[in-house]
């Protein structure tokens, strides 16, 4: 039988072993990855045991879905950059350098690329509304509003993590040709003879 502690002990150590992998993601064997995937995993039992304790199985329902659209949609979105970056690849193959047009599959790569992102966004963005679901659910049946002001941060959160406008395009470089000339020393710093 679920017990409170036990999800308790559990979501905490899920928990902390999510957060870690954000810090070791870097790391090489992808033991970020591993560190992601057993932390959610705990975070699942612990959000488990909570709905059979207190009979409420939409907690769980809500917190499975919103881990299944986390996982689906970046990884929907990198097939998709992968397969926009093998046909930018590809569509550079006739390209005569000098000339002024694009390639033929240019514009359709960049746009694969853009749908990525819309679908990884909107992923993320149905994903954190079913956490909020289930710790709004959790936070009225166990009387604990942490749990709703976790979910509340979660959805402002990832609102807040898409950016309001693109980047700024950096200024044109000179690409070939020979250098620029250094720029004259001012007649203070020119070396006495």
């Amino acid at each position: 039988m679920a017990s409170l502690s036990q999800a308790k002990t559990l979501g905490g150590i899920g928990s902390i072993l999510a957060l870690l992998s954000g810090l070791l993601f870097w790391a090489p064997y992808s033991s970020g990855i591993v560190l992601l995937i057993v932390g959610l995993v705990l975070m699942l039992v612990a959000v488990k045991n909570i709905a059979d304790t207190t009979g409420d199985q939409p907690i769980f329902n809500n917190m499975m879905y919103s881990v299944i659209l986390a996982i689906i949609g970046p990884v929907i979105a990198a097939v998709i950059v992968f397969i926009a970056a093998a046909s930018l690849i590809s569509t550079f193959r006739g390209f005569t350098p000098g000339t002024m047009t694009f390639p033929s599959g240019f514009f359709a790569a960049l746009g694969f690329i853009i749908l990525a992102g819309v679908i990884l966004v909107v992923c993320i963005l149905i994903s954190t509304i079913f956490l909020k679901r289930s710790y709004d659910t959790i936070a009225t049946k166990l009387r604990v509003d942490i749990f709703r002001t976790t979910g509340l941060l979660f959805l402002i959160g990832a609102f807040f993590s898409i950016p309001e406008q693109l980047p700024s395009q950096s200024p044109p470089q000179q690409v070939w040709g020979p250098p620029t000339p250094p720029a004259p020393m001012p007649p203070s710093l020119t070396p006495a003879q």
